[in-house]
């Protein structure tokens, strides 16, 4: 009777609406990445919808108290999952291939430090960083519009870039140059996500820092122990 009642409850978070849209949000992104070389603008929008979600999935867990630890898990792994594979694929686009990757191991590495010294320093959330002394880094996580300027700057940047490739190992600077001087509205959207995801990029590096900084931290810790 206890092993029931028990896996009720499991299913029940399974099936919170928040997390719904999750699984939603994992189809979408498996159509958009099987279709992003024959479909371009499918998958563009596929792909955005899917990031929009993440905000809204966010929106209906506060709303109906639905907030879970599988759902912050399942968002983040879609996150990164899925801005991984569009920047892999741009690195097969574009030349030199290795900045896109080296963005890629940034925002992976970046965000599972983070996780693990969150876990380490027992907290529930890991954009609790009120402890942080650097400004930059509590603004981006203390600010909710201020963050989500910076993510969607960066994401719309990656589909931006995807969009304007004509021709396979093309020189990303090349093709941004010929694209920009075409529009001068054009150049200051362009120039407003580079912003936002420079801003990204730096908390990135900030966040790399301070979570390695922590499970640095632990470790002495836990050697002065007795």
């Amino acid at each position: 009777m206890a092993n029931k009642s028990a896996n009720k409850r499991t299913l029940s978070v399974y099936l919170y609406i928040p997390n719904i849209i999750g699984y939603i949000r994992v189809l979408m992104n498996i159509v958009a990445f099987a279709r992003c070389f024959s479909d371009k603008k499918l998958f563009s929008v596929l792909y955005f919808i899917s990031f929009i979600c993440d905000g809204i999935d966010g929106w209906f867990a506060r709303k109906f108290n639905q907030v879970s630890t599988f759902g912050a898990v399942l968002d983040m792994v879609t996150d990164r999952v899925s801005t991984a594979c569009l920047l892999a694929v741009l690195s097969q686009i574009y030349r030199p291939g290795l900045v896109f990757l080296s963005l890629l191991a940034l925002d992976v590495g970046s965000h599972w430090l983070q996780m693990y010294s969150t876990f380490l320093s027992g907290k529930v959330s890991h954009k609790d960083v009120k402890d942080s002394t650097n400004w930059l880094f509590k603004a981006y996580y203390g600010n909710r519009l201020f963050m989500a300027y910076c993510c969607v700057a960066s994401e719309v940047l990656y589909i931006i870039l995807f969009l304007i490739a004509e021709h396979q190992s093309e020189s990303v600077i090349d093709v941004v140059m010929n694209t920009l001087k075409h529009s001068s509205l054009l150049c200051f959207g362009f120039s407003l996500v580079l912003f936002g995801w420079a801003i990204k990029q730096a908390v990135n590096v900030i966040q790399m820092k301070t979570a390695a900084d922590v499970c640095v931290l632990y470790d002495l810790n836990r050697s002065h122990r007795p």
